[in-house]
C-alpha cells in the first residue's frame, strides 16, 4: 500500500459533503459501481451491513479517498476499478457543492 497523506483539497471536499446520506441522481450508478468494482477486485469491505443508499456520503467520499491514495493495483480488474475512483470522488463533490 501507498503513503496516505491526504491533501488539504481532500479534507476540503470532505468536510463540505454531507454527514448523512445524498441522492446522487442520476450519477448515483456510477458511483456505487466504482464502490463495488473497487470492493470486489481488491476484496475489501468499505460499509459492511450497509446498503450503497445508506452510506452517509462524507464516510463515502473519505473511503474513496483513502483508497484513491493508498490502493495499488495488481491486475486489469483492480487498475479499472482504481481508474474510476477519482472520477466518483470528484461526482461526490460535485453534487455536495
Amino acid at each position: 500500500m501507498k503513503n496516505d497523506i491526504p491533501e488539504l483539497s481532500e479534507l476540503r471536499m470532505a468536510s463540505r459533503t454531507p454527514d448523512s446520506p445524498v441522492d446522487f441522481g442520476t450519477d448515483s450508478g456510477y458511483i456505487f459501481s466504482c464502490l463495488r468494482d473497487v470492493e470486489r477486485s481488491f476484496g475489501l469491505e468499505g460499509f459492511p451491513g450497509l446498503a450503497p443508499e445508506q452510506i452517509p456520503a462524507r464516510a463515502l467520499i473519505k473511503q474513496l479517498i483513502v483508497w484513491w491514495r493508498t490502493l495499488e493495483p495488481a491486475n486489469e480488474a483492480q487498475q479499472n476499478a482504481y481508474g474510476r475512483l477519482l472520477g466518483a470522488i470528484r461526482l461526490i463533490d460535485t453534487v455536495s457543492t
